[in-house]
Parts: structure tokens; sequence; C-alpha cells
């Protein structure tokens, strides 16, 4: 059997996305992928992540079909899907980094009651201090990961020149490996929802190894 061509396969990513199609072919995508991602720092269990790579599935069926006139011709930009998944990205951290700036003695106290808190508080603001913020790009791909990370940053009162640029460096890695997950799994596997969920379970693998490099490690006077 002949191997499909990029135009085939274009058309069977839309018509195989279903209602899910004629949203990723559409303009709005941007927005609602901004939304989703700039509100999942508040609300973690936003699919964020799943329309990203959606998205960008769709981008790489349209990649050569949209030329030929066999798909819509507002197939995502695989460019501007992740500058917008990034740009909201850092806009979510800022919010929650400002909400927890003047989130006053009671939300300290709160942070105080969790041993787990008080230890990333203090892995944060060390790394911070020393130029050193991988963890904050390490975070994002961890479940809540993000959502934590900005909260103890701002409830340290970290200055935001410490803070803000390995955001904007987290939020363009996580949205650089989430839509190249979607494109190059619809190049390779096919733009189909077996791409999107072999992308989805690398994505989440991420999160998994994120979780595990972010796990509080015992003191030395403990551990002895």
């Amino acid at each position: 059997m002949a191997r499909p061509t990029g135009e085939e396969r274009g058309v069977v990513v839309v018509e195989g996305f279903g209602s899910v199609g004629a949203l990723v072919s559409s303009p709005w995508i941007y927005v609602v992928v901004a939304v989703s991602v700039l509100l999942d720092i508040f609300l973690p269990v936003l699919p964020s992540g799943v329309l990203v790579i959606t998205a960008a599935t769709a981008a790489a069926a349209g990649s050569g079909a949209a030329a030929a006139g066999r798909v819509p011709q507002d197939v995502p930009d695989i460019l501007v899907l992740t500058l917008c998944a990034a740009t909201a990205s850092v806009l979510g951290d800022l919010a929650v980094y400002r909400l927890a700036w003047r989130g006053g003695p009671r939300l300290d106290r709160a942070i105080a009651r969790s041993r787990r808190l008080v230890t990333a508080q203090e892995r944060l603001g060390g790394a911070l201090a020393r130029g050193g913020g991988a963890l904050v790009v390490v975070a994002r791909f961890a479940p809540a990961g993000r959502s934590v990370v900005s909260l103890l940053a701002g409830t340290a009162h970290r200055r935001v020149r410490e803070f803000l640029p390995w955001s904007a460096l987290a939020g363009l890695a996580w949205a650089a490996y989430s839509v190249a997950l979607g494109y190059f799994g619809g190049q390779w596997l096919g733009a189909t929802w077996l791409a999107a969920g072999v992308s989805l379970a690398a994505l989440f693998g991420a999160g998994a190894g994120a979780a595990f490099l972010m796990r509080p490690r015992p003191r030395a006077t403990e551990a002895s």
C-alpha cells in the first residue's frame, strides 16, 4: 500500500481530530492556548499541554498540505504557537509571583507549616541568589512545579530581576519542547491521535523526571 502523501495526511488530521480539528485550524487556537497556559498555574488540571501538542500535530499535517489547498489555510504556525505559549507561561508566573509577594504574614505562616515548602523555598532562594535558577526551568515541567516555584519566589521576596529571566527561559523551554513533540511526532508517526498520544506520553515522562529531580533531599545532618 502506498504511503500517504503530506497533503493526504493533512486532510486526515483535520478530519480525524473532529471538532478539535476545527479549533486547531482556526486563529482562535492561539487565544485558547494562551488562556489555558496562563491559567493553568492556578488550575494545573487545565489541558494546556494537550492543546499545545494537538495544535503542533496539526501544524505538522498542514506543513505539506496547506500549499496544495487540501486543508484550511489557518493551520497553526509553530513559531507563533511557541511564542504564544511561552509568553502566556511567563505572564502566569508573574501573576502568582506578585500575588505571593503581597500575600502577607498569613501566607508566610501557611508555608512555614509545610516542611516540604520550607525546604523548597530554601533551595530556590539559594539557587536564584547564586544565579543558578535552573531549578525554575526544571520545575516548569513538573506537575504543579511552576505554581510552587512562582509562589515561593514571591513569598521570599526574591527580586524580579532574579526570577523573571529564569521564568522566561522556563516558559520558552517548555513551549518549545511541547511544540517539538507534537510537530515531529506528527511528522514521524503521521498526524493522528496516535502521534498526539505518544507526544503527550513524552511530555508526561519529562514531568515525572522533573518531579524526581525536584524531590527534597535529606540534609547532611539527617543523612548521618
